[in-house]
C-alpha cells in the first residue's frame, strides 16, 4: 500500500544521523568564528607591529628594535596565514558537505517524484468514484468497509503531503546550491588574501635580512650597548629584590606587633579572669609563610590569584616583544639573554596602567634605566619598569586599569616599551600565563 511506502520513506532517515549532522554543522561554525576572531585579533597585532615599525624607521637607522619588531611582525604575519590555511581547509569541508547534501537532495527528490508519479497513475487508473464506492460496499463487513474508506482518504492525504515534500525538499536544495556558491566566492576570497598576506611576508623577510646584514656590520658597537643594557637590566634586578626584601621585612614587623599586641591582650584576659572571672574575647592572629596578610589582603590574594589569564593588560594597546626567560639574541646567536618578565612594546607616549587593585610599596628611579613602580596584591607583586613619569607614589591604593605612569621612549632606537613582571614572595612568575590573551 502506498501510504505505508510513504511512511517508511519519511522514517529512513534515523534521527541519530540528524543529531550528528546538527552536532556537526554547529561545530563547524563554533570553528568559523574562533578561526574569524583569533584572525581578527593577529590584524590588530599586525597593524600595530607595523606602526612600532614605522616609528623605529624615523630614526633613520637600522637598531636591534627594528630587528625585533620586524621578527614580531613576521611571526604574527605567518600565524596569520595559517589561520587563513585553517579556515580554507574548514571551506572545503563546508563545500564538501554542501556537495554530498545537494547529492543526497537530488535522490531523495527523485524518489519522492517516482512514488508520486506511481500515486497518480494508481489514481488515474482508479479514477471512477463508482469503482471506490463499490469498492467499500465489497466488504465482507462494516468493520472492513470502514478500513477500506480509511485507506481510499488516507491515500488522497498522502499525495497532498507528497506533493508538499516535494516542494520543500526543492527549496532545500536551492538553498544549498545558493549557499554553496556563497562558500565558493568565500574561500576564493580567502585564496586572494593568503597570497596577498605570503607576498607582504616575502617582503618582510628580505627587509629583515637587510637590517641583520647591516646590524652585523656593527657587531663591535652593538655588543658594547649591549653590555650596557645587560648591566642595566642588573642594576634594575637589584632594586627589584631590595624593594621586594623590604616590603617582605616590613610586612613581618607588622605581624610581629600585631603578634605582641594579641600576647599582651591574652595575657590581660587571663589577669582579669583570674580577678573577676570576666570572659574577654580571645583574638587570634593567622599568617602566612611569605607574607603576613591581614583579612582583606588575604581575600585580595585570592582574588588576584582567580583572575589568573584574565588580568587586563599594562598598556591599552601593545605586543609582547620579548617573552618570559631565556632568549636568544635576535642578531648574534652566540649571545643569550634572560628576562624576568615581559617586554611590552607600545606606541609614542602610552601609559602603564595597572593590571589589578593593590597598593604601592615601592618606586624609585634607576640612572639609565628609568623609573620603576611596585604594586602589592596580597602575596603578589605586579612591577613596572622603563617608566618616564610616575602618577602614584609609596603607600597609594590602585584600580585595576588605573594610569600609573608614562612609558619611557627611546629615541636612539625609537621604540616605546616596558617591562612587566609578576613574582609571589620572591618568585618570578610568568606574566603571559596571567594576561587575558583576548
Amino acid at each position: 500500500m502506498w501510504n505505508i511506502s510513504l511512511k517508511r520513506f519519511l522514517c529512513g532517515v534515523s534521527l541519530a544521523a540528524m543529531l550528528l549532522l546538527s552536532v556537526s554543522v554547529s561545530a563547524q561554525k563554533q570553528d568559523k568564528k574562533s578561526l574569524e576572531l583569533k584572525k581578527k585579533k593577529l590584524k590588530k597585532d599586525i597593524e600595530l607591529a607595523e606602526q612600532l615599525l614605522n616609528e623605529t624607521k624615523k630614526e633613520k637607522k637600522k637598531s636591534i628594535s627594528t630587528l625585533v619588531t620586524l621578527n614580531k611582525n613576521i611571526e604574527k604575519r605567518e600565524e596569520y596565514i595559517s589561520t587563513i590555511n585553517s579556515e580554507i581547509g574548514l571551506m572545503n569541508q563546508q563545500i564538501e558537505g554542501n556537495n554530498n547534501s545537494i547529492k543526497s537532495l537530488h535522490g531523495e527528490i527523485k524518489k519522492l517524484k517516482d512514488n508520486y508519479a506511481a500515486m497518480v497513475y494508481f489514481a488515474y487508473k482508479n479514477r471512477d468514484n463508482y469503482e471506490k464506492l463499490m469498492f467499500v460496499f465489497a466488504a465482507a463487513d462494516f468493520n472492513q468497509a470502514y478500513k477500506r474508506l480509511k485507506y481510499i482518504q488516507e491515500y488522497n492525504e498522502a499525495r497532498k503531503k507528497q506533493i508538499t515534500i516535494i516542494s520543500g525538499k526543492q527549496r532545500e536544495l536551492g538553498l544549498q546550491v545558493e549557499e554553496l556558491e556563497q562558500k565558493k566566492t568565500e574561500k576564493k576570497e580567502l585564496l586572494g588574501s593568503e597570497v596577498s598576506e605570503k607576498k607582504d611576508l616575502t617582503q618582510k623577510k628580505e627587509e629583515k635580512e637587510q637590517v641583520l646584514a647591516d646590524l652585523q656590520d656593527k657587531e663591535s658597537q652593538l655588543k658594547k650597548d649591549l653590555e650596557k643594557k645587560k648591566k642595566d637590566a642588573e642594576k634594575t634586578e637589584v632594586a627589584i629584590q631590595s624593594l621586594i626584601k623590604a616590603e617582605i621585612e616590613r610586612q613581618r614587623k607588622r605581624a610581629d606587633e600585631e603578634r605582641e599586641k594579641a600576647e599582651a591582650l591574652e595575657m590581660a584576659n587571663n589577669k582579669t579572669k583570674n580577678n573577676k572571672d570576666i570572659k574577654i574575647p580571645h583574638t587570634e592572629v593567622k599568617t602566612s609563610p611569605k607574607y603576613h596578610l591581614s583579612k582583606d589582603e588575604a581575600d585580595l590574594n585570592q582574588s588576584f590569584s582567580s583572575n589568573k589569564g584574565k588580568l587586563p593588560w599594562p598598556v591599552i594597546q601593545g605586543i609582547i616583544t620579548e617573552g618570559f626567560g631565556p632568549h636568544q639574541h635576535p642578531a648574534f646567536h652566540d649571545i643569550f639573554t634572560f628576562n624576568n618578565g615581559v617586554t611590552i612594546s607600545t606606541g609614542k607616549g602610552s601609559l602603564a596602567r595597572s593590571i589589578f587593585q593593590g597598593e604601592v610599596t615601592g618606586v624609585t628611579s634607576i640612572p639609565g634605566v628609568g623609573r620603576l613602580i611596585i604594586v602589592r596584591h596580597g602575596e603578589y607583586l605586579s612591577v613596572y619598569s622603563n617608566l618616564e613619569e610616575v602618577y602614584v607614589q609609596t603607600g597609594d591604593k590602585v584600580k585595576a586599569k588605573q594610569n600609573i605612569g608614562k612609558i619611557l621612549f627611546d629615541s636612539e632606537e625609537g621604540k616605546t616599551e616596558m617591562n612587566l613582571q609578576i613574582w609571589r614572595g620572591q618568585n618570578k612568575l610568568n606574566p603571559e600565563d596571567w594576561l587575558d590573551r583576548d
